[in-house]
């Protein structure tokens, strides 16, 4: 069986936790900075671990992260 290719995006976007779940950057911190609150900008820093349907679909880009 041939070797199956992890898309070039996602390994640059995404890391793996030893459980099984998915880590990204927060989203939203782009531009735009002046209509959002202090609040959501401090909850923001760092990274996510991502909602278990995004997750699916991310490890089916990274075969081989698991």
């Amino acid at each position: 069986m041939p070797k199956l290719k992890t898309k070039s995006g996602a390994k640059k976007r995404f890391k793996m936790t030893s459980s099984g779940k998915v880590k990204a950057g927060q989203a939203g911190k782009r531009h735009g900075m002046i209509k959002r609150t202090n609040k959501q900008l401090r909850n923001q820093r760092g990274t996510a671990v991502l909602s278990d349907p995004d997750a699916k679909i991310v490890k089916k880009y990274m075969p081989y992260a698991r």
